[in-house]
């Protein structure tokens, strides 16, 4: 029997390409992405892209997509609470597995594991260890183009901020930085890849600074 399953989708690059990975599974039945949002923001969390772009994605993936609202702020409980009521609903869709896009942190594994405690719902980390310089000559070798949508200066220099994730991006990357941004470093937007049925076709917008953190506006191109 395949495993139906619902994917943790941020709009970036690891998402995306634990999305490839899914569709190479013969074992895998792909039900849908799931993505949780900024409420009054109306844009993914930390990524701080466009619902509409959002939606997007999931056209061109061909899934349908689960909206998951946070209010800003959010406390830990209210989080917990809001995820604790989301993962009730999987059993109803008969959902057997979620997927995530981590690739080492220890503790955010461990919190998905714990999420899924008890649901019957079992999570599944296609990437999980794979060495991140491998990986993103593999995801960018295999045609993924993604779009630099937040940046965090204490990390990486904030004129990152809306460059194309290539290897001159990587390169350009202190030592200190993960080529995949594991660390928070900077978040993605992808717009093209091998997931996709097509490009999306788009422009960047305003760059902002919030938080201490920089976004970018990544805007559909209408004029194309």
């Amino acid at each position: 029997m395949k495993k139906k399953t619902l994917l943790s989708w941020s709009s970036g690059k690891d998402s995306a390409w634990t999305l490839w990975q899914l569709q190479q599974d013969p074992d895998i039945d792909l039900a849908g992405l799931f993505t949780v949002v900024n409420k009054s923001r109306q844009r993914v969390a930390m990524h701080a892209v466009r619902i509409e772009l959002l939606k997007q994605q999931a056209d061109m993936v061909g899934l349908p997509l689960t909206l998951i609202e946070i209010p800003e702020p959010c406390t830990d409980a209210e989080y917990q609470q809001i995820m604790g009521d989301f993962t009730i609903q999987l059993k109803t869709q008969d959902v057997t597995h979620c997927a995530f896009g981590d690739l080492y942190l220890e503790d955010i594994r461990a919190y998905r594991v714990k999420m899924l405690e008890g649901t019957g719902v079992e999570p599944l980390f296609p990437l999980w260890q794979t060495p991140t310089d491998e990986l993103s000559k593999t995801m960018l070798d295999n045609g993924l183009k993604a779009i630099i949508t937040s940046v965090d200066p204490k990390q990486i220099d904030a004129s990152m901020i809306g460059r194309f994730y290539d290897a001159k991006f990587i390169a350009d990357l202190p030592e200190s930085a993960d080529p995949c941004g594991e660390n928070g470093e900077f978040h993605s937007f992808v717009f093209d890849g091998p997931m996709f049925k097509q490009a999306i076709d788009v422009t960047l917008g305003e760059v902002v600074e919030r938080g201490g953190f920089y976004y970018a506006d990544v805007l559909l191109d209408n004029k194309v």
